[in-house]
């Protein structure tokens, strides 16, 4: 369950977006599906705004072991794309 340090800033929404995302099924339709109806965006649109929680001290102290572990989750794909993206090789 998330809990709260003090006062926060995240909004209504935002603290919404963190509680769903600990509890979202996860199977890849049925989450599309709940996002659509719960909070009335696309799956893309809440992905770039939980993405950009993630970098938020207001989003750590709301649920940190969640953030830590979506943190985690991103930098991990991020290595493995930037490690399959090819490297420039110098003319000569």
């Amino acid at each position: 369950m998330a809990y709260s340090l003090g006062m926060s800033s995240l909004s209504d929404l935002d603290a919404a977006l963190l509680d769903f995302e600990a509890q979202a099924p996860r199977a890849v339709g049925a989450k599309e599906a709940a996002i659509r109806e719960r909070f009335d965006m696309s799956p893309v649109r809440y992905h770039q705004r939980l993405n950009r929680l993630l970098d938020s001290a207001d989003a750590l102290a709301y649920s940190p072991q969640l953030v830590g572990r979506l943190r985690r989750v991103r930098d991990r794909r991020e290595d493995l794309r930037r490690a399959a993206r090819p490297t420039e090789q110098p003319d000569g």
